[in-house]
């Protein structure tokens, strides 16, 4: 698979999963969009917590009568006479509280100890008249209908959805200013099917009452409260909302709707003109909470009870009774408390209303999660398939911040919330499936690239080769290189001398350690041909310095050649020498061969003479012999001796030849007078001056009887003096040979 191909297989597969979120979040894959909303639900946690305001003071202050556990203790166990509770009430009054909520339900009648006793007396008795007639001072609920007939006093009560069971007095509905008389029945707000009410006498004293009920989420945590329910085609107000209109004198409210599909969805609640409530199309509204547990100023009622209660708080506050004992079960779950009083999520309505400081998720709220979603979304899965993993992280780093920074500045100033789960769980899916993606490709192209190449380039390259898998490939192309031949001398023989066993483990001995040299200078086995190596340098990776790391690998080849003999002989077993020829040049490189069989080789002239200066190499008497080019690239790094100028069989023009001897620094002043001997020796040659070239060349001869090229040379002269050259002769020799 090319990169071009998988960056495209790899954004497809991120389109898919921007298409995937896309369905996740309509809900329409119930399992996973579950998890996805429980996801939503505590990011949306996190950033409640976040962002919750450095203070808590509202517009009006707004205080919370506790009947905690102290309470208990001091005034008795729950429930408490009604004769105490009203004693609480003319209490707030006298300290000024403008209105006073209940987040109490008295929905029972207490027992009148009066009406006991007459049961037990005899109704001709003057006791029982006498007794009958104090009845009315001892009935607790009738005290408390009486301060209430006196007080601002907003009753909490309930609404079941689930069950049609009534008991108590609903309070009378609210009333719409100028909306149509269908209303009601056309708006989505859930019908109630049932009620807990306080009493009748109660309910006809109060000012007013409010449903306390709250739905938690599907986690158990209470992020809305209903303003509005709906019960027999009539709308009721929470216990918050009854509190403001009371304080706020208002006699009727204004909703505003939008219909869609022929139902009427609810928008706003519109106090008067300036005070509208954002919420959703079921009437509620997100609770924008102020902070933990008693944010709020809270008394305990039993200090009001017994006058030492900061009573400067209460003046013209809003105070709300609750309780936040546990044994009272009204403590809550919400997202900056997983305990929390039920009274304070009231406390912090009202402060929202009152400071008209409120969260909403308006109709366009999904669309514009939509589009955001999208736009991160598509933005990545179109991107980072061509980038670097670093530009990837530093991309996905950007999106994630732009994301975070626009919906948290949308929270603050202006109270939209906008999702956050979603684009961000995209952009981490993106840039894991990328990596994930990125990481398999490139194990799989280090594993078809070690298939490919792994039996022909040492496994340093192969990993070179895994960085840039698009820069290698069977494909065939031309390219200069520096091909390597090295052949076992005399084999022949040798296999002629073992059994064929023997022979198999003595080349698999000779050929580990020497493609062991040849891999260490960065070279590619092309082949193994009996006793013969073939390798080349420059490809599939690429290699500026082929000609110098093809010299280098074959001078350790004879080094290794000669250790690997000692070794042989130690043994009992054929001394080995070989010889190496190396040449560079223009050659075509690639996976060539049948469909039964391929192979990953060079093609060309310059391989061609690089076999025959191997040949060669026994007929000057030396190891190594390179081509001109191959010395004219590694000119600078070694001490060359030219060894001919040379027409082999199958080239029309004559080749140079030439032996490095060893690195320019390594070369004795002897070694440089004898290659400058050399040199002139052979323009003599080939200028036709035999005579000051035989000179040389046996003065040569004399100095280093070893060397086979002056032996050799002093042959040709004799030749040449019996049968001398053509007037154009260019000094070069003619082998009929390879």
């Amino acid at each position: 698979m090319s990169p071009f191909l998988s960056r495209i297989l790899a954004t497809f597969g991120g389109l898919l999963l921007v298409a995937l979120l896309v369905v996740v979040s309509s809900g329409s894959l119930p399992v996973v969009s579950g998890i996805y909303q429980r996801l939503e639900l505590l990011i949306y946690d996190q950033r409640m917590r976040l962002h919750l305001p450095d203070e808590a003071k509202a517009a009006v202050p707004i205080v919370i009568i506790d009947i905690d556990e102290a309470s208990l203790q001091h005034e008795g166990r729950w429930p408490w006479s009604r004769a105490k509770i009203a004693d609480l009430v003319g209490r707030l009054n006298e300290s000024g509280a403008a209105v006073i909520g209940f987040d109490i339900l008295f929905g029972e009648a207490e027992r009148n100890p009066a009406e006991e006793v007459l049961a037990g007396l005899n109704q001709q008795s003057g006791l029982y008249q006498q007794l009958s007639q104090l009845q009315i001072n001892y009935d607790r609920d009738q005290i408390f209908a009486n301060q209430l007939a006196e007080s601002e006093v907003v009753l909490g009560y309930l609404f079941h959805y689930q069950y049609d069971l009534t008991s108590g007095l609903l309070p009378e509905p609210l009333q719409l200013n100028n909306q149509p008389e269908n209303l009601v029945s056309q708006l989505v707000i859930p019908k109630m099917t049932g009620y807990a009410a306080p009493l009748a006498e109660l309910t006809k004293t109060a000012r007013g009452g409010g449903f306390f009920s709250l739905a938690p989420d599907a986690d158990g945590v209470v992020r809305r409260a209903p303003m509005l329910a709906r019960y027999d085609n009539q709308l009721y107000a929470s216990l918050s909302l009854e509190m403001l209109r009371q304080f706020m004198f208002l006699e009727a409210i204004q909703l505003k709707t939008s219909t869609i599909a022929g139902k009427q969805h609810l928008e706003k609640i519109y106090l008067d003109q300036h005070l509208a409530l954002p919420t959703d199309s079921s009437g509620q509204l997100l609770i924008p909470f102020r902070g933990p547990a008693e944010t709020f100023p809270y008394i305990p009622a039993w200090q009001l009870l017994a006058g030492e209660a900061d009573t400067e708080l209460l003046q013209g506050a809003l105070v709300l009774v609750g309780t936040s004992a546990p044994g009272l079960f009204d403590l809550r779950a919400t997202p900056v408390a997983s305990v929390y009083p039920g009274v304070e999520v009231h406390a912090n309505l009202l402060a929202a209303m009152l400071d008209k400081q409120f969260l909403q998720q308006p109709s366009w709220a999904p669309g514009a999660n939509l589009v955001i979603a999208l736009l991160a979304g598509l933005t990545l899965a179109l991107s980072l398939p061509w980038l670097a993993p670093l530009l990837q992280v530093l991309i996905s780093f950007g999106v994630s911040v732009a994301i975070i920074s626009i919906t948290s500045w949308l929270w603050v100033a202006e109270g939209i919330v906008l999702a956050l789960a979603g684009p961000l769980l995209l952009v981490f899916l993106l840039t894991v499936f990328n990596f994930v993606w990125g990481f398999f490709y490139e194990s799989m192209t280090r594993h078809r690239l070690a298939d490919m190449f792994g039996q022909y380039v040492p496994p340093q390259l192969v990993e070179e080769m895994s960085r840039h898998p698009g820069n290698f490939s069977f494909a065939g192309e031309s390219r200069e290189l520096s091909v390597l031949f090295s052949d076992i001398r005399g084999f022949t023989t040798l296999s002629e001398s073992l059994a064929a066993d023997e022979l198999k483990v003595l080349l698999n001995r000779y050929f580990t350690p020497i493609t062991g040299v040849i891999f260490d200078h960065r070279g590619t086995i092309d082949k193994y041909i009996g006793d013969l190596v073939m390798a080349f340098w420059g490809a599939p990776v690429n290699d500026p310095d082929h000609a110098l790391h093809s010299i280098q690998a074959a001078m350790q080849m004879l080094k290794a050649t000669d250790e690997i003999s000692d070794t042989f002989v130690s043994e009992g077993l054929p001394a080995i020498s070989v010889g190496i020829g190396i040449n560079s040049g223009l050659m075509n490189v690639g996976d060539m061969g049948s469909k039964y069989r391929r192979a990953y080789t060079v093609l060309g002239d310059a391989v061609n003479l690089a076999s025959r200066l191997e040949s060669s190499t026994k007929y000057y008497g030396v190891s190594l012999l390179v081509g001109e080019r191959t010395r004219e690239l590694a000119l600078d790094y070694f001490l060359w001796r030219e060894l001919d100028l040379v027409k082999v069989k199958g080239k029309d023009y004559p080749v140079k030849v030439y032996q490095p001897l060893c690195l320019k620094d390594e070369a004795t002043s002897e070694l440089n007078e004898e290659l400058q001997a050399l040199d002139k020796a052979l323009l003599a040659f080939r200028t036709q001056d035999f005579v000051q070239s035989k000179k040389i060349f046996s003065q040569l001869q004399e100095d280093n009887p070893n060397i086979y090229q002056y032996t050799l040379y002093l042959e040709r002269i004799q030749i040449l003096e019996k049968e001398p050259p053509a007037k154009d002769w260019d000094g070069s020799w003619t082998r009929a040979d390879k």
